[in-house]
């Protein structure tokens, strides 16, 4: 029996060395690294990027409306009779237009709508930011708590060992039973099963966290220490306006904005518009302009009236105004303004409802910490009295009034506890980064920006 207990606390460390992973050999990594690392290699940062990019270039788009737009080309053809134009314009040997907005009330409505969204796209993309740092700050402070518990395990391990190692001894004298050495046993397995459980729950975050950062996993290891203390949950009297600081709302606010601008402006396309046009362009001599495009006048020749004929064609010829428009009857543009007075309204009142989520969801954070605040406290002192209680039984022992079953329950107690506060602590920095998040200060807080 002997040999066997020496075989299996043999293979106990064979598999202890096993399960201790690379991570624990490497160079603790810190959470503002973490976080630096996951903002600039998450995809989802690279999507929401594009997306701003693309409504910054609708907005330049419509503002650059009132810039002329240039273009050149030639209308180059045969012409029998008459000069037909060609694709609208006459036949040239080279043309140039110029085309611009100059007064448009409804484009200057689109313009403004158009920035209001690129807003919004900057807003989506701090919020994308900040679901990017909660998740690497969550993930980083989930992993040290099972660091941190396979520490504890792989202590607790070695006690159960010598435990069960010396009840198996008493078990041989006679003073404890064959069922008192399958309680010890069964002991030291409940032990090893939440060790594999502590490593599988840390080689999962390891892997999110190498997805994220694009760190090796077996690189990755928590410094606990390098996590920033909380700041205290605001009060009625500090805690800033949800509508300034939540990105999510202000996206909201910023649309609801733009909805209304293109709704005027919808509503405005019905108003007069002035643009600006221009064309130049250089006329052939083949095409038959000089034999249509001969004024004729009236002219005494000898004392009788006759029609005078004078050639006034000119190769080159320009062309620049403004182009008019009253828009009188339009029903499908009718239809359209009242469609964006609908969008118009479905926009603001969505934005009713975000803040009151937002203002639920603060308070419900608030709250949240509050109540995990004081049930650590709770869990921190149970812990601190089952300390003291193994120690006690430990003294016990040694005087004699105790024996090695009253120890081993002593310690099941303390971790037990550990795991416990472990578990209530981890609970509250989720409740404290949603709260951060939600009160627009989990960046600042994560890069101490």
């Amino acid at each position: 029996m002997t040999n066997l207990c020496r075989g299996a606390r043999k293979a106990n460390w064979i598999l202890a060395v096993v399960l201790i992973p690379a991570a624990v050999m490497a160079e603790p990594i810190p959470l503002k690294r973490v976080v630096e690392l996951a903002l600039s290699h998450a995809t989802s940062l690279a999507v929401s990027a594009a997306d701003e990019q693309r409504a910054v270039n609708s907005y330049r788009e419509l503002k650059d409306s009132y810039i002329p737009a240039l273009s050149t080309g030639a209308g180059i053809g045969y012409t029998y009779g008459f000069p037909l134009t060609l694709a609208g314009s006459a036949p040239a040997l080279f043309n140039v237009n110029a085309q611009s907005a100059l007064l448009d009330a409804s484009l200057r409505q689109f313009v403004k709508a158009a920035k209001a969204e690129s807003a919004v796209a900057s807003f989506k993309d701090k919020d994308q930011r900040n679901q990017v740092i909660q998740d690497a700050a969550q993930s980083y402070a989930e992993l040290g708590k099972w660091e941190q518990r396979l520490g504890e395990l792989q202590q607790t391990e070695s006690e159960a060992e010598k435990t069960e190692a010396a009840v198996s001894e008493r078990v041989k004298e006679g003073v404890d039973t064959q069922m008192d050495e399958e309680r010890a046993r069964l002991a030291t397995l409940r032990v090893r099963l939440r060790i594999t459980e502590a490593q599988g729950s840390a080689d999962v975050l390891r892997e999110h966290l190498s997805k994220l950062t694009g760190l090796p996993a077996s690189d990755i290891q928590t410094e606990p220490d390098s996590i920033p203390a909380f700041p205290a949950p605001p009060t009625e009297a500090t805690k800033p306006s949800t509508t300034d600081t939540n990105p999510s709302l202000e996206a909201a606010v910023e649309h609801a904005r733009a909805q209304y601008l293109r709704a005027q402006g919808e509503h405005r396309a019905l108003w007069p518009s002035f643009d600006f046009a221009a064309q130049y362009a250089l006329l052939s001599t083949f095409n038959n302009f000089q034999n249509y495009y001969i004024p004729s006048k009236p002219c005494p020749v000898a004392g009788v009236s006759v029609l005078c004929v004078t050639n006034t064609f000119h190769q080159n010829n320009a062309t620049f105004g403004v182009a008019i428009r009253f828009p009188f009857f339009n029903l499908g543009q009718h239809a359209r303004a009242r469609e964006a007075d609908a969008d118009a309204l479905i926009a603001k009142k969505q934005v009713e409802t975000a803040r009151n989520q937002v203002s639920e969801e603060t308070l419900r954070f608030q709250r949240t910490v509050t109540q995990m605040q004081a049930a650590r406290d709770v869990a921190q002192l149970e812990y601190e009295i089952a300390q003291k209680t193994l120690e006690g039984v430990q003294t016990r022992v040694q005087a004699g009034t105790a024996n090695l079953h009253d120890v081993e329950e002593a310690r099941s107690q303390v971790s037990e506890r550990f795991i416990a506060l472990q578990d209530v602590t981890l609970d509250l920095q989720r409740a404290q980064l949603g709260l951060l998040r939600s009160t627009g200060e989990l960046e600042k807080w994560a890069l101490g920006g």
